[in-house]
């Protein structure tokens, strides 16, 4: 008989209508061709979707040869699958939990280390996966390539493999990337397009490898209409809206007292079950940070003005953080 395997890791984002969704770290602006590439989603649903030439323009779009795959989700289970049965995983702690599901699944031996690059470099040893999140869910904490360089020599010096998820990296002003051959770099378009129901994300490093263990058809038509028109697009929907998301974390960390290098933030309310359940009554939704092992702090996005200031109103009203 089957069982199944128990993990604590979930995720965030509403499972009902009709709140208002600060769980989910989005950007709340959705790009103005999105009826039409539904449309054109529409028209190609009755074929198998095949993106092989759009993989190749996105290549080219982004810099370097990438393999699509649905959501950075595929990918974390494609490296399951060519890198980490029976090997070292190190992950940090308070970090995205689904690369410890991933490991455990496929037979990883988990480490836990602080989510600070010199300290992990200390735990690499020959032929181990190292996880890093840059910037960090839940706390936006970005690290730029030169405090990163401890966990990057280490990784070179062992022969270890680094998985960079970078699904915020296109929230962060003035971003940068490390580069080296030992460095698989994960990526997704649902956290910076707004459409997390859409499934496409892509990987930098290894194509051959993640292209030849990668499930068919893993992108319906959504997505491949999405990639079409994400091509047309060149990256121009990123280019408007990011700054409107960066004006207005600058108000919500002056009025929360927060601090963030992403789109979304951490803060401590005390009891974050309470908080959760208090903001829900008003029709507000915020992330319970406990499956990150922060059993005291709430998770929320950044989102329009008008939204925002209905979630500083709330935290008023609870008397949090004032």
């Amino acid at each position: 008989m089957l069982r199944p395997v128990e993990f604590s890791t979930y995720h965030g984002g509403s499972r009902e209508e009709g709140l208002l969704d600060f769980s989910a770290s989005l950007n709340p602006y959705p790009p103005e061709w999105l009826d039409e590439m539904f449309e054109r989603a529409r028209e190609i649903s009755g074929r198998y979707p095949y993106y092989e030439r759009l993989e190749e323009g996105l290549s080219e779009l982004v810099g370097g040869e990438i393999t699509v795959t649905a959501g950075i989700t595929e990918a974390l289970y494609l490296i399951g699958i060519l890198a980490l049965r029976g090997r070292r995983v190190i992950i940090p702690r308070h970090t995205y939990g689904e690369y410890e599901r991933a490991a455990r699944i496929f037979g990883g031996k988990v480490i836990k280390g602080p989510n600070e690059p010199e300290k992990m470099a200390e735990l690499v040893e020959k032929n181990s996966v190292v996880f890093f999140c840059n910037p960090n869910n839940p706390d936006g904490r970005f690290y730029r390539v030169r405090e990163l360089k401890p966990l990057l020599d280490a990784v070179e010096d062992k022969k270890a493999l680094l998985v960079i998820d970078e699904a915020f990296i296109d929230f962060v002003k003035k971003h940068e990337s490390p580069e080296g051959e030992n460095i698989v770099k994960l990526r997704t378009f649902t956290k910076s397009y707004g459409l997390p129901g859409i499934r496409v994300g892509y990987v930098v490093g290894f194509s051959r490898a993640f292209r030849s263990v990668r499930m068919p058809w893993g992108v319906g038509s959504t997505g491949l209409a999405f990639l079409e028109f994400l091509l047309e697009d060149g990256f121009e929907h990123l280019r408007k809206t990011m700054p409107l998301i960066w004006r207005e974390k600058v108000r919500m960390e002056k009025t929360l007292d927060v601090k963030s290098d992403a789109n979304f933030f951490i803060k401590r309310v005390g009891d974050a079950r309470r908080t959760v359940k208090e903001l829900k009554e008003k029709g507000i939704l915020v992330r319970n940070c406990e499956s990150f092992g922060l059993h005291e702090y709430v998770r929320f996005s950044v989102r329009t003005p008008e939204e925002n200031s209905a979630l500083i109103k709330a935290f008023r009203e609870l008397g949090v953080g004032f």
